[in-house]
């Protein structure tokens, strides 16, 4: 319990137990080529206000995005020598900046995500319009005449019609000496309207390499041998974030378990099932729902590809599927329902579709 005065930590959405979050990290893995447009954009004579950051989710776009910051607030005068100098957007840990940030915040920076609700007990389903009103507030303090402020929007996919509508006109009006940092995994789903009113940066997914090189450096002595490495690595399908949560709890397990029975369809073993949809559903395995989530969607997504030579029809069964199965983990994170329903309705269809 928290001492009277003392703050209370709030939990952090997206956090992963034992990893430095996003605004922690002073090191970016991979995605070279997007950190030099971010930095040739900032000393170019016109720098565009708003920028969006998209890429599937976990490859680093949130680690970008306060890297970007960090340079920006540690270097406010675009066309100084130390901006010019610098080959990219690293800025020593010892910097005032670098410290502020990782200790919890800087004045200038608003990162606004889905927020923690203390009576649930959870996260908010999505980004409410009042957190993106804080912009309000938070660009019309007074700054000096250098100060740059940089809002974070993180992710954007889970604002609703009201939240969008309220970044929407503040976009339309942007203060000067400001940058919005707007992060999507699904940049092509957000409203036409902001799309237009933003420079797009498309992150790639990370190669097995930098996948490898990021375990390496961020789980340390939890990562497997050399073949575990390669399997973890291969199935991330280029993110970070999916590597690290199947390389938690039973995640090996999970994404042998998941394409075993998958590739079997209709001669899947259903024994083996009831196995693994109780090991997905375990009480308090987060790590195991997320790594069963990832694994299902990546295989799916390789039978869609694989199976447009056949005809569309063949692809959108697996496509239909996808999209129920997703519709069902929604709503059983948001009203607390039976995970293992969901992993067995998964295969159960699933195997009517590989009859």
């Amino acid at each position: 319990m928290a001492r009277k005065n003392e703050p209370i930590e709030t939990p952090e959405v997206d956090a992963l137990p034992g990893v430095p979050l996003p605004h922690q990290r002073n090191v970016l893995i991979g995605h070279g080529e997007t950190e030099t447009s971010l930095l040739d954009a900032y000393r170019s004579e016109r720098l565009h206000h708003a920028w969006i950051l998209g890429g599937p989710k976990g490859i680093g776009k949130a680690t970008l995005a306060f890297r970007f910051a960090k340079f920006v607030l540690a270097h406010p005068d675009r066309f100084g020598p130390q901006a010019a100098m610098a080959q990219d957007l690293s800025v020593p840990e010892d910097h005032p900046v670098v410290r502020q940030v990782a200790a919890g915040g800087h004045p200038n920076i608003l990162h606004l995500r889905r927020p923690w609700d203390d009576k649930g007990k959870r996260f908010k389903t999505d980004l409410p319009v009042d957190e993106v009103r804080r912009t309000v507030s938070f660009f019309g303090t007074t700054a000096s005449a250098r100060a740059w402020r940089v809002c974070i929007v993180d992710a954007a996919d889970d604002m609703n019609a009201s939240s969008a509508n309220a970044l929407l006109k503040i976009l339309e009006e942007p203060p000067e000496r400001c940058l919005f940092l707007v992060l999507s995994h699904a940049p092509g789903r957000l409203l036409p309207t902001i799309r237009s009113r933003c420079r797009r940066l498309d992150l790639a997914p990370l190669s097995e390499t930098d996948i490898a090189n990021g375990l390496r450096d961020l789980a340390g002595h939890a990562i497997p041998d050399a073949s575990g490495l390669s399997e973890i690595a291969r199935t991330a399908d280029g993110s970070l974030r999916a590597a690290l949560t199947l390389l938690a709890g039973d995640g090996l397990a999970i994404t042998q378990g998941t394409r075993k029975l998958a590739e079997a369809g209709s001669q899947m073993d259903l024994k083996a099932l009831h196995a693994l949809s109780d090991l997905v559903a375990a009480r308090g395995q987060t790590d195991n729902w997320e790594s069963f989530q990832h694994v299902a969607e990546t295989w799916l997504h390789g039978q869609m590809r694989g199976s447009i030579a056949a005809g569309t029809g063949a692809a959108y069964a697996y496509v239909k599927l996808w999209e129920g199965t997703r519709k069902a983990i929604a709503e059983s994170d948001a009203l607390n329902l039976d995970r293992k329903q969901v992993v067995l309705d998964f295969f159960l269809k699933l195997r009517s579709v590989r009859t």
